[in-house]
């Protein structure tokens, strides 16, 4: 399990991080969701001691981070957005490096390399030069790297950032297997990678977790926010204010009334907003407030909210300056330079 408490970073007068708590239970696939520069990175190299905090703490299975870093990342697999490969060798030979800054014994370090090339399918290439790779491949042995070792934590930035379809339903299918019996944690700002994925979302929003639900719970969470389009038939005398006549008619029904235009073949269309649970009675009760008023409904059709609409709503008000994400990936690659071998 994983415990955030409290986190902050900030950055000269930017706070990418502003008092974040959450927990990670065992055996699940969690996504943190949100836009370029939201904190997702940053909360990653902070969970995974790569970056250290202006305040708050990260426990990992009750260790501390940085009070007990060796246990801690013992415990951790680690891909960040631009994995740490070494282009000039080849698959086996740098995850025979990483084995040994792992500090995996000789006597089963062949056994471990086989492993994770097999569950990773790099198996192939695994003699070629990592340079000479595609993007694909190039994740697939920084995910080998995550996984060496078999830590119960898999915590992956972005891992299908740049690559091609194919490339993306590949590695999802890779980290759905990896998911059965490892604690995964990715990041993403693409929601339908996010939605495939992951049993639980994690939405930040300028540094701040605005969101933890499931999928579907979410969207439970906000089925209120619901858009009807009607388009319906108005009488020649009634046209000088549609809106106030369609009130009229609506006026014990809870929708709002967005928007409303008349068209010059005598029909009238508007955009209707609900708070309440939307579901199709409210749609009949639109109906027979039109049948009693004797007037025809043309056409009707209600859109319940999406994730992609649930972002938007949450993230709406987020931003960065290209200042602050040059100051957050400066300082974040400068700690980076500091971390020597038994990190990894």
């Amino acid at each position: 399990m994983i415990e955030v408490n409290h986190l902050t970073k900030r950055y000269g007068n930017h706070t990418a991080l502003s008092d974040l708590s959450f927990t990670i239970e065992k055996g699940q696939i969690y996504g943190f969701l949100g836009p370029n520069g939201a904190g997702k990175s940053t909360t990653m190299n902070i969970m995974t001691g790569c970056l250290a905090a202006t305040s708050g703490e990260v426990k990992i299975n009750g260790h501390d981070i940085f009070e007990e870093a060796d246990e801690a990342k013992k415990l951790i697999g680690y891909l960040p957005e631009l994995p740490p490969l070494y282009l000039d060798r080849t698959p086996k030979e740098y995850l025979t490096f990483v084995a040994r800054a792992k500090k995996i014994p000789n006597s089963k370090l062949a056994e471990a390399i086989e492993h994770v090339m097999e569950v990773t399918q790099i198996t192939d290439v695994a003699d070629r030069l990592i340079k000479n790779l595609s993007k694909g491949y190039k994740q697939r042995v920084g995910i080998a790297q995550a996984i060496l070792g078999d830590p119960e934590i898999i915590i992956l930035d972005e891992p299908t950032v740049g690559l091609d379809p194919k490339q993306i339903i590949e590695i999802r299918d890779l980290i759905l297997e990896l998911g059965k019996e490892h604690t995964v944690i990715l990041s993403s700002h693409i929601l339908s990678e996010v939605q495939a994925i992951c049993q639980t979302i994690l939405i930040i929003s300028k540094g701040k977790l605005v969101a933890c639900d499931t999928p579907k719970n979410l969207e439970r969470l906000f089925a209120g926010t619901a858009t009807i389009d009607l388009t319906y038939e108005v009488p020649a005398a009634d046209t000088s204010d549609i809106t106030a006549d369609l009130e009229n008619i609506l006026s014990n029904i809870p929708v709002k009334i967005a928007k409303t235009e008349v068209s010059e073949d005598g029909y009238a269309s508007a955009i209707l907003n609900t708070d309440t649970p939307a579901d199709n009675n409210l749609c009949r009760d639109i109906f027979f407030a039109f049948s009693s008023a004797n007037r025809a409904i043309v056409h009707m059709s209600m859109s319940k909210a999406s994730l992609e609409d649930i972002f938007i709503e949450l993230t709406s008000n987020d931003s960065i300056t290209l200042s602050d994400e040059h100051d957050e990936k400066t300082e974040t690659t400068k700690k980076e330079e500091d971390i020597d071998e038994s990190s990894i």
